[in-house]
């Protein structure tokens, strides 16, 4: 098997040489599903996109909103039925490989990635129980791992996309029922990944994060060459604003892992909880029944200062784990990035206002590390040298506690930008291993089925 996908990248969105630099990705999967049998029939081909959260710093989970776009690393996914209900998932680039069945009783290993795969099949299982068909699956991923650019969620994507291909869920009443487009099946597969019900269609464990479904959304349905502005609880789309003509993105890798399966799952989770402890006080303290806690800031004019009032008069009464200042750090940080900061850098865009952008996207990364805490030495370094070597923005992104940062730049120096950046920042953490690197890529196509199952 050697199909060239390329000419159909090209056509998704993928740049040229984008494109061209996932042949050897497929030709990888492709050898290990065919070491796997079944050469007879011709396989489905994927390609799921990682992402970047231009703005958007814990906000989806509590109904706020991002600028979100795909980009042009991701899986290459190769997938084939079987006549049974065990699920193989290779890894051809990490030679690793798991099988399990079909099944609503699975128990997923936390710390291993089989926990993502295990989870989604155990899920589908659940919710569609009349599907069931089992599936070979290779991919090869150039997305590093545990860099905030969303590996674990491209993999859930892909997953559920493969398993699609063969049991088309659309045809489960119950999906027909909660899923209408691809913005609700980004809603569920966050939940899938959460735990948490998603209308009719029951929950369970999840991967042990909090999150909400920021990433599946990008993936899912981000445009090439654009950014789009999305809102969550649930998601709705708030419109697009073309990449900047001559720009393209660097994103560095700061090789400190962000595995928010891992170590800093903990302090992932308890940026989340704290919103919903929030949300519990105010609605507690009005009689109202908000959802989310963009619901309650925005129920009113004077809603946050109200807000404000309401948690300082609590005290330590309930849910004594967070102090009060805690809490108004968190509230504080979730209305400037959501209400204020992202409506005005998408109007900046707009405009051209690159200057206007960069400002604005220098306070979001000043109150993530003011109000949230979750940035460490490595990812602040990388913003501001990001900005003294000149890029018009940059911004530490995703769950942080470790991961990457962007720096939106001028594309005809895209490559030396990249080079410097990296050079400075291994002068100024000469520890950072292999992995802390940096790579260019452009605004890229949302997840895209290439070819069909044919026999």
């Amino acid at each position: 098997m050697s199909t060239d996908y390329s000419d159909l990248l090209i056509t998704a969105g993928l740049s040229a040489g984008a494109a061209v630099a996932k042949a050897p990705l497929f030709a990888e999967a492709a050898r290990v599903l065919e070491a796997n049998g079944g050469a007879g029939q011709a396989p489905l081909a994927l390609f799921v996109p990682g992402r970047v959260e231009v703005l958007g710093k814990h906000t989806d989970y509590a109904g706020g909103r991002s600028l979100l776009c795909a980009i042009e690393r991701g899986m290459c996914v190769l997938t084939r039925p079987r006549t049974d209900r065990m699920i193989r998932v290779s890894d051809a680039r990490a030679h690793d490989e798991v099988s399990f069945a079909f099944d609503a009783h699975l128990e997923p290993p936390l710390g291993h990635w089989s926990n993502y795969p295990m989870t989604v099949a155990r899920r589908l299982a659940r919710n569609f129980p009349n599907a069931r068909g089992g599936a070979d699956i290779a991919f090869a991923s150039d997305l590093p791992l545990s860099a905030g650019v969303s590996s674990s969620s491209a993999l859930v994507v892909a997953i559920y996309l493969a398993l699609d291909a063969v049991n088309d869920f659309a045809q489960q009443p119950a999906y027909a029922r909660e899923i209408s487009n691809r913005e609700s099946l980004a809603s569920y597969l966050g939940c899938v990944e959460n735990g948490e019900s998603f209308g009719t269609l029951a929950g369970d464990l999840g991967v042990g994060v909090f999150g909400g479904s920021e990433d599946q959304t990008a993936i899912l349905c981000c445009k090439p060459r654009t950014v789009s502005q999305y809102a969550f609880c649930p998601v709705r789309a708030e419109g697009t604003v073309a990449l900047p003509a001559g720009y393209t993105f660097a994103i560095a890798n700061s090789g400190v892992l962000a595995e928010k399966a891992g170590a800093a799952r903990e302090a992932y989770n308890r940026a989340s909880v704290a919103t919903r402890v929030i949300v519990r006080r105010w609605n507690a303290a009005t009689g109202r029944s908000d959802a989310s806690l963009a619901a309650a800031a925005e129920s009113s004019t004077d809603a946050s200062d109200r807000l404000r009032e309401i948690l300082r008069a609590a005290g330590g009464a309930a849910d004594a784990q967070y102090e009060v200042q805690t809490l108004l750090d968190r509230f504080d940080q979730f209305v400037h990035e959501s209400l204020r900061i992202i409506p005005a850098a998408r109007a900046s865009l707009e405009c051209g206002d690159l200057a206007r952008f960069g400002t604005l996207v220098d306070e979001s990364q000043g109150n993530v590390e003011r109000w949230l805490g979750n940035q460490i030495p490595e990812t602040i370094a990388l913003q501001r040298q990001a900005r003294e070597l000149g890029a018009v923005a940059a911004s530490a992104f995703g769950a942080g506690f470790g991961g990457s940062v962007w720096a939106m730049v001028r594309e005809h120096d895209a490559d030396a930008f990249a080079a410097s950046w990296s050079a400075r920042y291994h002068a100024a953490f000469p520890a950072a291993g292999p992995e802390a690197q940096v790579f260019v890529t452009g605004a890229g196509p949302a997840a895209v089925r290439l070819t069909n199952l044919s026999s």
